[in-house]
């Protein structure tokens, strides 16, 4: 009784009441879930909720609200919490021989599921909604934004660290006349990728970004940079200065943290991005300096909170088309990471970073980086 009542002060003073009428709030399903919120904290919130325990009607709004109550830092601190810390303080968990984990655990799942949430050119990152409430523009908006900011012209050649389905690639092969190598280590979003491609200057690479070789005028990279880890973020700098040519411009497109981290919230970890890392403004720039002057830092994280809300109800839409693969308890675990996703973006807990870079001690002009 007293666990269920500390909990119950915590929750009330983010706003959250435990079965209460609001939207946000809390609707307890099973009595075990005090003890197991106590004990495991942000891995047995979620947890519980796969397991049917509690429901929420916005979980996105609850997730918000937890975390502009500052309830995190009030309960993080458990022996259980730093033990799952660890691993990514003393080992590198994103070496190459553990890095094609994460594409067998997540985006080798398979496309349908994906496919069911993704606008049509299959950007699995922050669209830009500027003047559309529409996914399918924004993403359209996202990938013009990145074309003007890397200056792509006809015959730039374009390195894609990290391609997902090829999307990004197509656009810039189709819209700007770039010759495009696009790397990935996942085999199910490359099977698509070269199909969708087919015809276009495109070619793609299966291997991990520390392989690259080559020479290219512009590189970019969107959603992967969370998967290098901090004891990799120097390497992957180096590699992209080794391939960027002296007057090239270089665009990082990431999920980032308000603090430097060893290891990404552990229900995220061991459910959706297994090894996974954002990096904080400090991490990056520490790993560009010498290397790449920052030309430009910009922010479009509440434009991920209405992408991750769209997906969430293109998932829910197309769900009885997946239903006969996917079962319950993954439907929730889904629905849980998008919503919770989104409720962090709101909370200002997690930022969407562009950053624009060239190469340090070329003296170029400074790229056109704001429209």
């Amino acid at each position: 009784m007293i666990i269920a009542d500390t909990i119950q002060e915590l929750m009330e003073h983010a706003g959250i009441s435990l079965n209460g009428h609001s939207p946000w709030d809390i609707r307890v399903l099973d009595e075990r879930w005090y003890t197991r919120i106590w004990r495991d904290k942000n891995l047995g919130l979620g947890e519980s909720y796969m397991d049917g325990w509690w429901n929420c009607l916005n979980i996105d709004e609850m997730i918000n609200r937890l975390l502009r109550g500052g309830l995190e830092e009030q309960v993080r601190g458990s022996m259980r919490y730093m033990a799952r810390l660890l691993p990514g303080l003393l080992l590198n968990m994103q070496s190459r021989m553990r890095s094609r984990i994460i594409a067998r655990r997540h985006y080798d799942l398979g496309n349908d599921l994906f496919f069911s949430f993704l606008d049509t050119r299959r950007q699995y990152s922050c669209g830009y909604f500027k003047g559309t409430d529409d996914l399918e523009q924004a993403q359209e908006n996202k990938l013009e934004l990145i074309a003007e900011k890397l200056q792509l012209r006809p015959g730039d050649t374009l390195l894609d660290i990290g391609c997902g389905w090829g999307g990004l690639a197509r656009y810039m092969a189709e819209k700007r006349g770039c010759l495009v190598t696009a790397v990935n280590i996942s085999r199910e979003q490359l099977r698509h990728a070269r199909e969708d491609c087919a015809g276009l200057p495109v070619s793609f690479l299966d291997g991990d970004y520390r392989a690259i070789d080559g020479r290219y005028d512009k590189v970019v990279s969107v959603g992967m940079f969370e998967h290098v880890g901090m004891k990799n973020y120097r390497t992957f700098m180096s590699t992209v200065r080794r391939v960027l040519r002296d007057d090239g411009v270089f665009l990082l497109h990431t999920i980032g943290s308000n603090r430097s981290r060893t290891s990404c919230d552990p229900w995220i970890n061991k459910y959706i991005f297994p090894n996974g890392m954002l990096p904080s403004s400090a991490q990056i720039a520490e790993a560009a300096e010498g290397l790449f002057v920052i030309e430009d830092w910009h922010n479009l994280g509440p434009h991920y909170d209405r992408t991750l809300m769209a997906w969430n109800d293109n998932f829910q839409r197309n769900w009885a088309e997946l239903s006969p693969r996917y079962d319950e308890r993954f439907k929730r675990m889904w629905e849980y990471y998008l919503l919770s996703c989104a409720g962090a973006f709101r909370a200002r807990d997690i930022q969407l970073w562009q950053v624009v870079m060239t190469k340090h001690g070329m003296g170029r002009e400074q790229p056109r980086c704001r429209f």
